[in-house]
């Protein structure tokens, strides 16, 4: 290919023939269908040691929900009253049905979540043919390459939203395109319907709402669409609004919520020049951590996105599909950043990827196009500026770092912050920003090199998957399974002689993780909780058992007689005597 070509600069050409015979078309559904079984049997293997809740306490916030929308009891909720959503607990919601242990509900759950978030595979495969114009086995390669990226498989073993936000993206953004490449009321309706699972979902579907009533007010402005095709657009995101309103209701106070609203603190946390430059910071160590999960990739395709919104050489609809895709990234990256800070008292994050975890696959996708098809010049200036974000991304978190510390302050640095960014570093109890920006640079210069190597290009995709599924077992082993093994109350429930129907409460003595995973097995009655004193209802309780220690709890003097526990992790099942 001319070196001055590139796949976002082309313009529109007639639809290509099918790639090989009319007999093998099936061949490509085939391998899709095969791709996505395989992705959920990876999927269910990697979560094959997780059998109770490691993430606090955003999966106990929402599988006490789904519970209870299964008709079960409820039980507390950390989220708050503005920002509540129902979404996730419906999708989840079946596996509570029925008489059945918490651990085989929580297999239920990693299967749904993994049969959703396998659907990367398809929608990828779509995005790369239609939008990248990409060939089918490059497309199907690709493909795979951003299914198994770790930013999205990760979150498949555990009950958290962001199992599905990713695959989310990638159908969205392919009907953003489909609309404006064929805009009609049904198009239009479709782009809604998803704008809406996304406020159904998550808070971070306001951002997404704003952009998509941004998007629509645009295309009514530029006059390509109607006020029939505004209509489709907007009202399934307002019939998808009432049904969360509609889920809140029907839960009632079954769920009980814990969180703190946002209201003013979250402007009182950027209403000084120091807010404004801690918000910065944030959002540009969400930024740089998106290139360096993708080597590269995402810097490179943000400078080709920007490149088409300006131009538009392609076309409107990958001009306003790409538009989007940016707009969305800032957004998010902006909006939670925003909102943490307005809802914490603990120290802020040094990085926290979650949020922007989404967009990854889209724009790892972009990246790979580019770097596969377009000239070797085009490449390397994006490649350069890919580069240069990720080394003054690194000096800049590196300068915050260090000004924190000197201040006598230090931000906070957990697993669920970035736990990819972690295994490639291997920064496990510490950031280590130029670590992270020196493997983004080399795997960068990487990419570059063999894709200029015709031949090197499907073995180029291939080890990127072995990378991606390497980081993966790298996570469980470093991080899981640790996690497992220090959040998993042992004996269980069951063996210590807790019986069904028994009204059980527990004390806040027990350290909060242990208490809620004791509360999870107890399936047929919400635990509340005590201080010192347990309630005249309350037949079985879980307290603090440390021998010797001032604060371990004796049952004795309120009528109790002690069933067992684990005095290592300090805690003890008492039955009323």
């Amino acid at each position: 290919m001319a070196s001055g070509t590139d796949v976002m600069e082309r313009v529109p050409a007639p639809a290509p023939a099918p790639d090989g015979p009319p007999r093998r078309r099936w061949l490509v559904p085939l391998l899709l269908v095969v791709g996505w079984v395989l992705g959920v049997v990876w999927r269910m293997w990697l979560s094959r040691h997780i059998a109770l809740p490691i993430a606090h306490t955003d999966e106990d916030s929402y599988l006490n929900t789904a519970r209870a929308l299964a008709g079960g009891p409820g039980g507390f909720s950390s989220e708050n009253n503005i920002l509540r959503r129902v979404g996730y607990p419906m999708l989840i919601s079946p596996a509570f049905l029925g008489e059945r242990d918490f651990t085989d509900s929580y297999r239920l759950v990693q299967l749904i979540n993994a049969m959703v978030n396998s659907l990367m595979l398809p929608l990828a495969y779509l995005l790369g043919r239609r939008l990248l114009d990409l060939r089918r086995p490059t497309a199907l390669l690709v493909a795979v390459v951003a299914a198994t990226l770790p930013a999205t498989a990760f979150y498949a073993g555990v009950a958290m939203i962001d199992t599905v936000m990713a695959p989310l993206v990638l159908a969205w953004l392919l009907a953003v395109h489909r609309w404006i490449e064929r805009p009609g009321p049904l198009a239009a309706a479709t782009v809604g319907l998803l704008v809406g699972v996304f406020h159904l979902l998550h808070s971070r579907g306001l951002v997404i709402v704003l952009v998509h009533v941004g998007l629509v007010g645009l295309l009514l402005i530029r006059r390509r669409i109607k006020a029939r095709a505004v209509l489709a657009a907007l009202l399934p995101v307002l019939a998808l609004a009432l049904v969360n309103e509609a889920g809140i209701r029907l839960l009632g106070d079954k769920v009980y919520l814990l969180g703190t609203d946002p209201g003013g603190s979250a402007l009182e946390a950027i209403a000084s020049g120091q807010g404004v430059l801690r918000l910065g910071a944030a959002v540009g160590t969400q930024i740089w951590y998106l290139v360096v999960i993708t080597f590269g990739l995402a810097g490179i395709a943000w400078v080709t996105a920007l490149r088409e919104v300006w131009r538009g050489d392609r076309g409107p609809s990958v001009r306003w599909t790409m538009g989007v895709a940016l707009v969305t990234t800032l957004g998010v990256a902006g909006g939670a950043s925003v909102i943490l800070a307005g809802i914490t008292e603990k120290p802020l994050d040094a990085i926290y990827g979650r949020y922007v975890q989404m967009l990854a696959p889209f724009w790892l996708l972009v990246g790979l196009a580019v770097v596969l098809t377009a000239g070797h010049r085009v490449v390397l200036r994006r490649a350069a500026i890919s580069v240069g974000l990720l080394v003054l991304g690194a000096a800049g978190i590196a300068g915050r770092l260090a000004y924190v510390k000197s201040q006598g302050h230090s931000l906070r640095y957990g697993g669920f912050g970035a736990p990819d960014l972690m295994a490639l570093t291997g920064g496990w109890r510490e950031f280590r920003p130029f670590t992270g920006a020196l493997i983004g640079v080399a795997g960068c210069a990487l990419l570059v090199a063999a894709a200029w190597v015709p031949r090197l290009r499907m073995p180029l995709l291939v080890a990127l998957v072995v990378v991606n599924v390497g980081t993966m077992q790298v996570i469980d082993q470093r991080l899981v399974r640790p996690m497992v093994a220090s959040t998993e109350p042992t004996p269980r429930v069951a063996d210590v002689g807790v019986r069904p129907g028994e009204r059980v409460w527990a004390s806040t003595g027990v350290h909060y993780i242990l208490r809620f995973n004791l509360s999870h097995q107890v399936t047929w009655t919400d635990v509340r909780w005590f201080s010192e004193r347990p309630p005249a209802q309350a037949q079985v309780v879980f307290a603090r058992w440390a021998p010797g220690q001032p604060d371990d709890w004796d049952g004795a003097k309120y009528g109790f007689v002690r069933l067992g526990g684990n005095p290592q992790q300090h805690w003890a099942a008492w039955r009323r005597s």
